[in-house]
Formats: structure tokens, sequence, C-alpha cells
């Protein structure tokens, strides 16, 4: 295969895991009226998690001590921001879980400052700017009150945040599919142990929620997850950015349109501010200067 079509067939992964992970919030605002949010995401992890060993089990040969415990820190990270963004939403709307949750962008590289001692760049401070500007134009009532589901997204975002800091500093030199297998098993098993202690189980279960909740563990959470590291792989990081960040524009697009949610001028231009600040953080804005003429005359 030429090298053309594997860099269009991984982009169009990237953009499918976006697509996906977009749709995913409307259908867990949905699924949450009939499974609780830890029940919700009990199911959903250890769904996800055997489908992912099943087909990688001969890559389990790797684990070992360290591996498990790595992983299982990793994995308390990834339980905290699942778990407080699942019950953020049933507070707010689908749009705004999605762009309030995808915050976690702009805090990385404060975080990893504090573990790593690598001062963030003015791209990243005029992003934390843009999008402390964008959060306030989203999340904030005209007698400047926040609802608790927003807040709630927001508090997620900042695990989502630890969660890859977790990532780059423990799962160094480790097996990624591996590596996420443990941590979905963590989640899991979080999820269950809080799930059966606060909530209850389903009473009346309908198809409609057994097929959302399928279609969170499958295609959400393990699909999107094989899909994304497939496309990052034959992607430049730049682009790989920009594709993944389009999660939060399609969780709006899609619960505009089956949701209902009302995009008022304030929501959209809050929603921009945050989407810019992303793209700010992630690309640095590299992406412009080829569309600069003098760039492109000297590259030339």
């Amino acid at each position: 295969m030429q090298q053309k079509s594997v860099n269009l067939l991984a982009r169009l992964a990237l953009f499918g895991a976006a697509f996906i992970w977009g749709t995913s919030f409307i259908v867990v605002k949905n699924t949450v009226d009939v499974f609780t949010p830890n029940i919700l995401l009990a199911f959903r992890f250890t769904i996800g998690c055997l489908i992912l060993a099943v087909v990688f089990h001969k890559r389990l040969k790797a684990l070992n001590l360290d591996f498990l415990k790595k992983g299982c820190l990793t994995g308390i990270m990834l339980y905290l921001a699942y778990s407080v963004q699942t019950i953020g939403i049933t507070d707010t709307t689908p749009g705004k879980n999605a762009f309030l949750t995808a915050v976690y962008c702009v805090l990385v590289p404060f975080f990893f400052w504090a573990v790593d001692k690598t001062r963030p760049d003015l791209f990243h401070f005029a992003a934390a700017f843009l999008c402390i500007v964008g959060i306030g134009l989203v999340t904030l009532d005209g007698d400047l009150s926040i609802r608790m589901g927003d807040a709630l997204t927001l508090l997620s975002g900042i695990f989502y945040a630890c969660h890859v800091v977790a990532i780059a500093k423990l799962g160094r030199g480790k097996d990624p599919v591996v590596f996420t297998i443990l941590q979905f098993a963590t989640a899991a098993v979080c999820s269950w142990v809080v799930g059966l202690a606060t909530e209850s189980l389903p009473t009346q279960v309908t198809v409609e929620t057994v097929g959302g909740l399928l279609f969170l563990a499958v295609f959400a959470t393990a699909g999107s997850l094989l899909l994304q590291n497939v496309g990052q792989r034959y992607t430049d990081p730049t682009a790989a950015s920009i594709l993944l960040s389009l999660e939060a524009p399609f969780g709006v697009l899609f619960s505009a349109l089956f949701y209902g949610e009302e995009l008022s001028a304030r929501l959209l231009i809050g929603f921009a501010f945050i989407f810019v600040a992303i793209l700010t953080s992630e690309t640095k804005l590299s992406f412009l200067t080829k569309l600069l003429p003098g760039r492109a005359a000297k590259e030339g």
C-alpha cells in the first residue's frame, strides 16, 4: 500500500475516533436515565477490557509486578475522570459536557510543569487565558453561579489531565495496549465497587439502553482506542491533535441535533474560545505557518 493511502487511512481512523467520541456524549446522556453512572461505567469498562484482552491476549505475557502497579494507579485516575464526568452529565447538556471536559488539553502542559519542571511556553499561557474566557461564557449564569453538573465536568477535565500525565510518566516503556487493558480492568473494579455500594442496578432495561451500553463499550471505548492508536502511529502529531480535537464540536453538533440543546450566541462564542485554546495548546498554531506565502516560498 502506498504511503499516501496509509496516511489517508490513518487520518480517517483518527477522524472516526473523534466522531465516535462525539456521539458518545448524547448516548451517555440518554443511557444514564436507566443505568446509574458507576454501574454504567462498570459494564462499559468490563466489556471494553474483555474485548481488548481477547484480541491482544498474546501481549499479556509482558505483565509483571511493576506493570501491574503502574497500570492500576493510572487506571484509578481514569476511573475518577470518567466517573465525575458521567455524574456531571446528569446535570448539564451533552454539548457543554463535551467542551468542558476537553479543557484537559490546555491543563496538561501545566501539570507536566509540576512533575517534569518543563515550563509551558507562551502558546500554553495564551491557551489558558482563552480557555478561562471560554469556560466563563459557557458555565456562568447571570448571577455568576455555576451548575453542579458543569462544575463536576470541569473537575473531570482536571482528572483527565492527571491521567494523561500519569500515562506519560508511568506508561513510559510499556506496551500501550496492555497498559490500557490494565487501566480498563482497574476502572471496571472501581466502578463495580462504588456502584454496588452506593447505587442500584437498573430494574427496567430496554433494547435501546442495552444498545447504547454496547455502543459505549464496544465502539466508544475499545474500538476508538484502536482507531486512535493506529491513526497516531502514521499521522503527524499536529494533524492528529487537530483531528482528535474535533470530538468536542461533534459532541455539540449531536447534542443540538438529537438532544435539542439550545445553542445561544454566548454559548457558541464560549465553545469557540475553548476550541481555539485547545488548538493553540496542542499545535501551537504550527499548521498556520504552512498557509503563509513567505513560509511556503522558503520551503519550496
